[in-house]
Formats: structure tokens, C-alpha cells, sequence
């Protein structure tokens, strides 16, 4: 089959998806219960019944806004760090970036923070922390004027370790404040309002533009630095940009809903295996899969366990992903992406 064939069967395939994701999400009312799609189109058009406007507008469209917004994100920003580093086993949070943003959760969370109300203290913080923690892996990295890779990556490592041992301590410390730290660190979309949403939408909307934008010079360093300045891609400022862009979407993401870990390494995985490594492919085609996993899996967290509550978002992705992606090595064990 030919691959434009492919990419077009693809994208009516996600889309269809996408639309019967958000619709089974937003129909979640108990554990037992959930509208019909009918009835969920007539709550979001304002001809429902009072209890199923509220539940749907009010207490589902927040969350399921928010999972698209943050999968897609992760997704897209998945993608361009595998192109960056040359893996189809690269991740958003390859350089310490979720380390760093639950520093900055922990610390809001524990402390008072003087001019910064309460309630928006640790998503600012985390924001901060995890922009902060790329510019820390960016700098030891850098060496001689030129950023490797590999550098990158063992700069990455070496900064995530520092962050975790620090969260660490300050989990060890918190007290009574333990709970809102280890479940902010699972991941939460059920806390996610418009307020916030307004905030992502343009962060992450703009910033996952740009970053598909580059992905014509993404497939040219992927052959390698070398070829790439051969076919005039300016290396250093697209690998910069590229890094500066997936920061700003991780930071907006993961600042109002914790850490959710998976997407960004599977989705883009799972689409290069069906239509090539062209990243003008895998970079708009991941922010609609990734939209579709994380309200699958939100989904699935409301309905897995409804005797304990809401099972965290990150546990449902990471319990889905992790099999996945095992089953992907073992069958495409020789599969890079771009060999």
C-alpha cells in the first residue's frame, strides 16, 4: 500500500477514534451508570436534562479538554525528542523534565510561598522548575560551543537522579502534606478547570505548531549532524528551538496534572512502525493518537476499580503503555525507525 494511502487511512482512522474517545469519556457518570452518546450531544449543545448539563459541561468537559490538550502534547513532544536523539526509545522526559516539574510540585505543595496564592502555587512552581531543569541539562551539556547528544542525554540523567533524590527528601519531610505529593506524582486529570485549560491552550497549541513545523529539518538530523549540515539545516539553533518548544509544552502539561508517563514514548513509536520515520507523518498523526490513549485510559481508570475511587491517570497509562511498548521490542526487536 502506498504511503500516502496509509497516512490518509491513518488519519480517518484517529479521528473517528478521537471522536468516539471523547464522547465515551464525557458520558462517564458512576461506575454503573453513563449517558448515551445522544444524550451526551444533547447535554453539550444545552438540550439535556439540568443533572446531565452539569455532569457532562461541568464535571466531565474540563477533564476530557484537558486530556486532549496533555496528550497531545506529550505525544507530539515524544516524537520530536526521538527525532532529536535519533531513538524510537527517546521520551519527553528524557532530560529530567518530570523530575524537575515535581521538584517545583513538592515544594508549593510543602511551603508557603510568599506573593504566590496557595492554589496555584505548585503548578507555577513545577513550570518553572521543569523550564529550569532543561536550561541546567542544556548548560552542563554544552561543551566546546557544540551540544552532543549523548552529552545531552548523560546531562539528562545525571540532573533527573539530583531532582528525584531531592523530591525524595522533601516527601520524606512533608508530614501530613504526603498525600498531595504522591498523587500529584501519579498523574490527576479530574482537577483540571477552565482556568487552567485557558492557560495550555495556548502554550501547548502554539508551541506543538512550531514543532511540526520542523519537521523537515528533524528528518535531516536524523540522519545524523553531519548529513544534516550537508543539506543546510542549522544543527545547533533547530536542536535548541526543538528543546525550548517540548520544555514549554511538558511545563504546561504536566504544571496542572502531575506526571503522566507513556504517551510521548509509545504513540510516536506505534505510528512510525505503520507509516516510516517521516516526521511531516508521525508529528500531527501523535496529537491525535495521544489525545485518544490518555482518554482511553482516563476512561479505564474510572471503571477499572470504582471500590477505591479513581485510579490516577499516570498508573492507567503506565499499567497500558509499559505492555505495549515490551510488546513492540519483542516483535520489532531489529525496528529503529529510520534505519
Amino acid at each position: 500500500m502506498e504511503s500516502r494511502t496509509k497516512t490518509i487511512i491513518a488519519v480517518i482512522v484517529l479521528v473517528i477514534a478521537a471522536v468516539f474517545c471523547i464522547f465515551k469519556d464525557l458520558s462517564w457518570v458512576s461506575a454503573n451508570v453513563s449517558y448515551s452518546f445522544q444524550e451526551v450531544w444533547d447535554a453539550l449543545i444545552g438540550n439535556g436534562s439540568w443533572a446531565s448539563e452539569r455532569i457532562v459541561r461541568d464535571q466531565n468537559a474540563p477533564r476530557v479538554v484537558a486530556g486532549i490538550l496533555v496528550g497531545a502534547g506529550l505525544a507530539i513532544t515524544g516524537s520530536a525528542m526521538q527525532a532529536v536523539f535519533r531513538n524510537p526509545l527517546a521520551s519527553p522526559y528524557i532530560l529530567g523534565l518530570s523530575s524537575g516539574a515535581s521538584l517545583g510540585a513538592a515544594a508549593g505543595i510543602i511551603f508557603t510561598i510568599p506573593f504566590i496564592p496557595s492554589l496555584i502555587a505548585s503548578p507555577i512552581l513545577a513550570f518553572v522548575t521543569c523550564f529550569i531543569t532543561m536550561a541546567l541539562v542544556y548548560t552542563m551539556a554544552r561543551a566546546g560551543g557544540t551540544v552532543r547528544t549523548e552529552t545531552l542525554i548523560l546531562s539528562g540523567v545525571a540532573v533527573s537522579s539530583l531532582m528525584s533524590a531531592l523530591v525524595s527528601f522533601m516527601t520524606f519531610i512533608s508530614g501530613d502534606k504526603l498525600e498531595g505529593i504522591v498523587f500529584w506524582t501519579m498523574g490527576n486529570l479530574g482537577n483540571a478547570d477552565w482556568n487552567e485549560i485557558a492557560f495550555m491552550i495556548p502554550v501547548i497549541v502554539l508551541c506543538s505548531f512550531l514543532l511540526m513545523y520542523q519537521a523537515k529539518p528533524l528528518n535531516a538530523m536524523m540522519l545524523g549532524d553531519a548529513h544534516a549540515l550537508d543539506l543546510g539545516v542549522d544543527v545547533k539553533k533547530v536542536r535548541l528551538f526543538v528543546l525550548v518548544l517540548s520544555t514549554l509544552v511538558v511545563a504546561a502539561a504536566v504544571s496542572f496534572v502531575g506526571v503522566i508517563g507513556f504517551i510521548g514514548l509509545v504513540i510516536p513509536h506505534i505510528i512510525r512502525i505503520l507509516l516510516g520515520p517521516d516526521n511531516r507523518r508521525i508529528m500531527p498523526l501523535s496529537l491525535i493518537g495521544g489525545a485518544c490513549f490518555i482518554l482511553i485510559c482516563d476512561y479505564i481508570s474510572h471503571v477499572i476499580a470504582p471500590q477505591f475511587g479513581t485510579l490516577p491517570i499516570g498508573v492507567t497509562t503506565a499499567l497500558i503503555g509499559a505492555p505495549i511498548f515490551v510488546y513492540l521490542l519483542i516483535r520489532r526487536r531489529r525496528e529503529v525507525g529510520w534505519n
